[in-house]
């Protein structure tokens, strides 16, 4: 139940649908000719959301909270027993069985390759599952593969197949941690993402260092554009998205 209202409710907090549930409700109320102020005042409610949530400023800021809450503790001249590595850099549309489409969030695994390459970290834990149909690989799946490509030995490599969300990934991925008796362990995801994805590993009970990668917004200000853009809106919503994730895993005690 709680994967299922993880990936509707989000709907309430995409500000395409509140802009189209005021517009609507005003021009409701102007149709039928009752409550004609009302209805105007729904109405402009309904094109400011759409438009104060497009503008370059407001997503930027988002991005940038989001990005700027948890810290960094990764050491630079350790070596970790393990990496864990979160997925969410594969999209399932553009993917087929045998060739991988990445999205936005790739730099979470040419970051991973790096540490293992480098010696950095001993073993990768590949954590992600299934993409939404049965017709393609887990995301554990093309990860691995990946990195195999690139000449990483099969034996460093641990895919952990069931995770269906972050809460999962900490789950699934301590017990293979315990397994191999790993104690300097290093966490890897993006920056948005990664206070969710260390609260969830702290409830677990795990102890890590954090890499922060695949920053969206170190400096807002660099941004040159003002006017209202779709791209804006979109990442608008992403924000408001892992920010009402951030808020349920608190409530339901699956991040601390």
């Amino acid at each position: 139940m709680f994967f299922v209202l993880s990936k509707t409710l989000d709907l309430l907090v995409d500000p395409l649908w509140w802009a189209l549930g005021l517009t609507l409700a005003g021009v409701a109320l102007l149709a039928r000719g009752a409550r004609r102020k009302l209805g105007l005042a729904l109405a402009h409610a309904g094109l400011a959301v759409l438009l104060v949530f497009s503008l370059p400023a407001v997503a930027n800021r988002l991005w940038r909270a989001l990005e700027s809450g948890e810290p960094d503790t990764f050491e630079p001249e350790a070596t970790y027993d393990a990496v864990v590595l979160l997925g969410g850099a594969v999209a399932a549309f553009g993917s087929t069985p045998d060739v991988v489409a990445w999205n936005d969030n790739v730099e979470r695994l040419t970051v991973t390759h790096q540490l293992l390459s480098s010696g950095k970290a001993r073993v990768a834990i590949l954590s992600g599952g299934s993409l939404g149909t049965d017709a393609l690989p887990t995301e554990a799946t093309y990860l691995a593969r990946q990195l195999l490509a690139w000449g990483i030995a099969k034996e460093r490599l641990v895919v952990e197949e069931q995770a269906r969300n972050t809460r999962d990934n900490a789950t699934f991925s301590k017990a293979l941690l315990e397994a191999r008796g790993a104690k300097k362990v290093l966490l890897v995801t993006s920056a948005f993402h990664m206070s969710r994805g260390a609260g969830c590993f702290r409830a677990a009970g795990l102890h890590f260092d954090t890499l922060k990668v695949d920053y969206r917004m170190r400096e807002p200000s660099r941004d040159g554009h003002v006017l209202p853009r779709s791209e804006y809106l979109a990442d608008s919503a992403q924000a408001l998205r892992e920010l009402l994730g951030r808020l349920v895993y608190r409530v339901m005690g699956y991040s601390r």
